[in-house]
């Protein structure tokens, strides 16, 4: 295998079967390490400057690690009027599967962090939780369908939701993009805010206080979510949404490294 190279792997039945695209860097000799795995924004992909920042880090460092397109993202198959934060889930749960018995400290940026944390949850229902070395969230958008998206709209844009099916809402990062009741909906079946968990594992949050998408006090909501002892929040007071400038890059290295540490110093 080329190590780096785009590959795809097929998830899915159906006419819910998919082809997705993803990076390995990491080869059969490091089949002990603990690998990261990236996972992206809401319509950022494997490609972005956060994930290839992190991926040549880990890359000088010789840690294994795996990135991924969603489906309707990037390099992957499918249209986002179609797609599901059901279909992005049981990507996911896919893409660590391709680990193999290696351990994984998932890296989630904004729905990326609430797609980490359904994957923590979704791993301790099965008594799976060890497969997860641990979680460092930026910016986590946990239940945005809900909480970040609908719950905010207007009462119009709601009504030609339900009645139309799609509203196109205008984004401060591209085209405008679409808020379909399909995913309002199946979002629901995914929400954390109704009960805590333990997510099993060290959970590190960046949040900028100046992030206009993921307020900062969402972040402290999730820090109540989540029972685990181990649960640190870094309030960043002039940080942004995307958290993309230089000295953002260095502390999410920093945060990635000294989890790494702990991991390795814990075995």
């Amino acid at each position: 295998m080329d190590v780096g190279s785009r590959q795809f792997a097929e998830i899915g039945s159906g006419a819910r079967r998919r082809r997705i695209a993803y990076r390995w860097t990491g080869t059969d000799a490091d089949d002990g390490k603990v690998a990261l795995v990236w996972l992206s924004g809401f319509r950022a992909d494997m490609e972005g400057t956060k994930a290839t920042t992190v991926t040549e880090w880990a890359r000088a460092r010789e840690v294994p690690m795996l990135r991924f397109d969603y489906s309707a993202h990037g390099a992957s198959d499918g249209a986002l009027i179609d797609a599901t934060i059901g279909d992005w889930l049981e990507e996911s749960i896919a893409m660590l599967d391709l680990l193999g018995k290696r351990r994984a400290i998932v890296v989630g940026s904004s729905m990326g962090g609430w797609l980490a944390l359904l994957l923590a949850r979704h791993l301790a229902k099965h008594g799976a939780s060890r497969r997860l070395a641990g979680l460092v969230l930026i910016a986590p958008a946990f239940d945005m369908t809900e909480t970040l998206m609908w719950r905010v709209l207007p009462t119009e844009i709601k009504a030609k939701v339900e009645q139309e099916g799609v509203y196109y809402h205008a984004s401060a990062y591209g085209d405008p993009y679409p808020i379909t009741r399909r995913v309002i909906e199946e979002g629901r079946n995914h929400l954390l805010e109704a009960s805590t968990f333990d997510p099993g594992c060290p959970v590190r949050i960046i949040q900028g206080m100046r992030d206009p998408d993921v307020p900062w006090r969402h972040a402290l909501a999730l820090v109540d979510l989540l029972d685990g002892d181990d649960v640190e929040l870094n309030l960043i007071k002039e940080g942004d949404h995307r958290l993309s400038e230089p000295h953002d890059l260095r502390r999410l290295e920093a945060t990635i490294a000294a989890l790494l540490a702990s991991v390795r110093d814990h075995r």
